[in-house]
């Protein structure tokens, strides 16, 4: 195999196996490490700047919901370029898994 043919093959793996980008992004209360957790058909990457994933067809206040509900409290909650209000947090937190 030439050169130039396995660094094409290289170069189309690394586009194809990077990951989407963020639609949504979350700080959750409590620090949650790494891990992926798959979520109302998307996937999720936390780290402990906390977490992202990409963009669903569910309002931004269900996401939310579903997150808190399985990974706990969040302090704040964006989808796209629109953050959640604090009122919409609090209803997001009622969900939270204690």
């Amino acid at each position: 195999m030439n050169c130039r043919l396995s660094l094409a093959i290289l170069a189309a793996s690394a586009l194809f196996a990077a990951p989407a980008a963020a639609h949504y992004v979350v700080i959750p209360a409590s620090k949650v490490g790494a891990q992926t957790v798959a979520l109302q058909g998307v996937t999720w990457r936390c780290g402990d700047e906390g977490c992202t994933a990409g963009e669903t067809s569910s309002r931004p206040e269900i996401v939310c919901a579903a997150f808190a509900k399985k990974i706990g409290a969040v302090l704040s909650f964006a989808a796209g370029n629109r953050a959640l209000d604090a009122a919409a947090l609090e209803k997001c937190n009622a969900r939270a898994k204690s």
